[in-house]
């Protein structure tokens, strides 16, 4: 990055995005680890304790498109900001819960602040590093989801080996501090606009009513919960994302950003999160059910045998944000896919009693092939978009996947209440190659009539 004016103020103003990024991706995986100790800790049941990690997602998909939208009218740097001090204060709050109940609102909180910091984290990507690199920013933010993931849970077993399980939100504070000491000095300002438009509230409310109830009834389906209370809270969602949605035409900059959906580089590029985030979190999911119950590896080999995906996302996302400087995002993206559907088809045809080594290289391709699509796919997605309107396409993005990610866990769901178990995983990882392979063929479409526009 020396020579092409990437100062070093620079790289500690992104420190503070990447901080933030690693801490709200950790408070998944690593409350995770802790539920079985939370819901004993309150006397609960295990689906009780879900709630912990559910609330937390809720509230993030509910408030990402808002808070992108403040970003673009009002300031990235004063949303980020907030959010890292909404996120640090509630982190403190759910380490002083003395009950269940003060547990689950302290994470909806901490839920708040983390969509904050996740709708403007691309907008202030774009901002602080020149477009010509832009790529490596995006590559960074990957490989901080990746290291955050895969290394999630060694933490928490660390933590509760020495510590009771208040320290996994604790160790929050004292980053969340630092974070906003270091973006409030050198986090970069919005560009200065002609025109500033009012933030629609109305359209906000809108919004969390729909992701709520329609992501909430999705859980719940996918939970074997109340059939028919679902079926009411997702229509009532569809009916008031149509009226949301044709409000939305009427806006100069739409919350819900259809402005930019005319474009359609960007069109394709959601569709592809779409998808591939349905296909990965297909394959995540249904996975471990394969390698504990129909290859009887041990819960702590499982665990290790998901670890090498992450970690060869991590190594292979900045390897891709470089080559994708001088060639086709587009391509390169829809290539990853094709290398991500030939782990899948490697783990199908593993045998029946694979070794260990076996199967971790199989799933290393599939790391592969998710990290040579992930940044360049983001790539695309921002070139597609103006600079004051990048705030909604992050939002959007994350919303993308989120979106992909509950769908897969949804699909997974219900093959696996229809199906016995060993048909339900090979069917489930067919599903996932298909989706991928829509990822693919998306990634690769929106590329013709546009090289132009997709060089750095």
């Amino acid at each position: 990055m020396d020579g092409i004016g990437f100062s070093y103020r620079k790289y500690i103003a992104v420190i503070a995005l990447q901080i933030v990024l690693v801490m709200t991706v950790l408070d998944v995986t690593v409350v995770n680890v802790a539920l079985p100790i939370l819901a004993e800790k309150f006397s609960i049941s295990n689906s009780s304790a879900v709630w912990i990690i559910t609330i937390y997602q809720l509230v993030i998909t509910m408030l990402l498109l808002p808070v992108s939208s403040m970003g673009d009218i009002h300031s990235y740097k004063r949303i980020f900001l907030t959010g890292v001090v909404i996120f640090t204060i509630s982190s403190a709050l759910c380490a002083a819960s003395q009950n269940f109940i003060m547990v689950v609102l302290s994470r909806a909180v901490q839920g708040v602040g983390a969509a904050c910091v996740m709708g403007v984290n691309i907008a202030l990507v774009r901002l602080i590093y020149p477009r010509e690199i832009l790529g490596r920013g995006m590559a960074l933010n990957a490989m901080c989801i990746a290291i955050a993931t895969a290394a999630g849970p060694t933490i928490a077993g660390a933590i509760l080996s020495i510590a009771s399980w208040h320290w996994l939100f604790l160790i929050n504070v004292p980053l969340g501090f630092a974070a906003f000491i270091i973006g409030w000095r050198l986090l970069p300002e919005n560009p200065p606009k002609d025109h500033i438009p009012k933030f629609d509230w109305v359209s906000a409310l809108e919004n969390m009513v729909v992701f709520g109830l329609i992501f909430f009834a999705l859980g719940n389906f996918s939970r074997k919960g109340d059939i028919a209370l679902s079926a009411v809270l997702l229509i009532i969602g569809v009916i008031t994302g149509v009226f949301y949605v044709r409000r939305q035409f009427r806006h100069e900059q739409p919350l819900l950003p259809v402005d930019l959906f005319r474009n359609s580089m960007y069109a394709m590029s959601i569709a592809t999160s779409v998808c591939s985030f349905i296909a990965q979190n297909i394959t995540m999911i249904s996975l471990p059910f394969l390698y504990l119950n129909n290859y009887h590896f041990s819960a702590i080999t499982t665990g290790l045998l998901m670890t090498p995906w992450p970690i060869a996302t991590m190594i292979v996302s900045p390897i891709a944000a470089r080559y994708v400087e001088r060639h086709n995002p587009g391509a390169t993206a829809a290539f990853g896919m094709a290398v991500f559907i030939c782990g899948i088809v490697l783990l199908l045809f593993a045998g029946n009693e694979p070794a260990e080594w076996n199967i971790a290289w199989r799933m290393a391709i599939c790391g592969v092939g998710f990290g040579m699509f992930q940044t360049p796919n983001n790539i695309v997605m921002v070139m597609a978009t103006p600079v004051h309107r990048t705030g909604g396409a992050g939002g959007m993005q994350s919303t993308a996947r989120l979106v992909g990610q509950t769908l897969g866990a949804t699909i997974v769901s219900s093959v696996f209440a229809l199906l016995v178990e060993y048909k339900a995983v090979t069917v489930c990882l067919c599903l996932s190659m298909g989706f991928a392979l829509c990822a693919g063929i998306f990634s690769y479409t929106r590329t013709l009539g546009h090289k132009k526009e997709l060089h750095l």
